[in-house]
């Protein structure tokens, strides 16, 4: 017995050892977190104060502090709207008003309780500050080539930012660089191929993550002029609105707490995400009115304030970053995030939806 209980030893350790061999040459593929840990700072784009809008709640049952950070869309999309809520900050509108909708998988929205909504009790609504502009239902989607109707490309008279837009675009959809007067750096700005290859959308032709943001798009087959629009993503900001063709002021705000609600896009306006706190808004009990809005009014979240971060009185204010998308290690990211091959996952995905390549912000240490 003693000699086969060896024997069946030696066997189990020598076939042991091809597999320890193979498992010592397997690569090793990091997590997507490990990833965006282990980028250097020289990857990361400092967040402007005064694109932030932070919202400061009531505390909750146990006296602790609610704040929720926006960082507001950057140009070309959305101005006009954000405008306006650059000058509602700055008159302190919100200050006093609450969370009244909280639907199921879908939005959380805040402003005036009145507004729009039959069910609040309330008859009158808060007098908006003067000046706030009436936009257009064609800002909801933006050409990034206003003033010049057709290629061939002026790269000199756009910004880098809207360079990058176009060339993604353009690489995206197929189209050939070579036919346009692009030199070599200007082409730089085009994704890297590893995260072309990851983003997938059913809802356009041009998906992109450009300058930090989830973009969506398409290409005129004539002109070839691309247009683009921000998309409604988990923790987009859009703006409420009545029926067409008012777009809102952007007093009335909401944010996405479920599966991307895509077939808003181009019909709400996208302002902004948000970047830290967003669980003080997703856990919130569902109200039970239509659409979600609150019946009994003790149970909606007062809004203490809402100030643009520049604006706050305590010092420092807080600061965030964001991993630069057109830097590798966001394609090397991008690709774990399609294909996770790190030692809990067994299949690749082999992609990714738009929204589920989520840019990482983080607060700046220290801060």
């Amino acid at each position: 017995m003693r000699k086969i209980s060896a024997a069946v030893s030696l066997f189990a350790l020598l076939s042991a050892t091809p597999a320890l061999a193979q498992d010592a040459e397997k690569p090793e593929y990091p997590s997507p977190n490990a990833i965006v840990d282990a980028a250097p700072a020289s990857d990361w784009v400092t967040i402007a104060p005064s694109d932030l809008l932070v919202m400061d709640l009531a505390a909750d049952s146990e006296g602790n502090a609610r704040r929720v950070v926006i960082q507001l869309m950057p140009e070309p999309f959305s101005q006009g709207w954000i405008r306006n809520i650059r000058k509602l900050a700055a008159a302190h509108w919100w200050d006093g008003t609450s969370i009244n909708r909280v639907q199921d998988n879908y939005v959380v929205q805040w402003g005036d309780a009145g507004y729009d909504n039959p069910e609040s009790g309330e008859t009158e609504q808060k007098a908006l500050p003067e000046g706030l502009e009436t936009v257009p239902e064609g800002d909801y989607h933006t050409l990034t080539l206003p003033d010049f109707p057709q290629f061939p490309l002026k790269p000199d008279k756009i910004s880098d930012k809207q360079l990058s837009l176009v060339i993604n675009a353009m690489i995206l959809a197929g189209i050939d660089l070579e036919k346009f007067d692009l030199d070599q750096e200007k082409k730089k700005k085009g994704y890297p191929n590893s995260l072309r290859a990851q983003l997938a959308d059913r809802y356009s032709d041009v998906p992109s993550i450009t300058a930090g943001w989830p973009i969506a798009g398409e290409t005129d087959e004539k002109t070839l002029i691309p247009k683009f629009w921000p998309v409604h993503c988990y923790g987009a900001v859009g703006v409420g609105r009545n029926l067409s063709p008012d777009t809102g002021s952007g007093a009335e705000l909401y944010t996405v707490i479920g599966h991307a609600p895509r077939h808003l896009d181009r019909n709400i306006a996208v302002v902004g995400r948000i970047i830290e706190g967003i669980e003080h808004l997703s856990s919130l009990p569902r109200g039970k009115g239509q659409l979600g809005f609150y019946e009994d009014a003790s149970k909606r979240v007062p809004i203490i304030s809402i100030r643009l971060g520049d604006a706050l009185a305590e010092d420092p204010s807080p600061a965030f970053e964001y991993l630069d998308t057109e830097s590798e290690v966001f394609a090397k990211y991008a690709d774990a995030r399609a294909n996770r091959r790190d030692p809990f996952f067994i299949v690749p995905a082999g992609g990714a939806d738009i929204c589920n390549i989520p840019v990482p912000v983080r607060r700046v240490k220290g801060e």
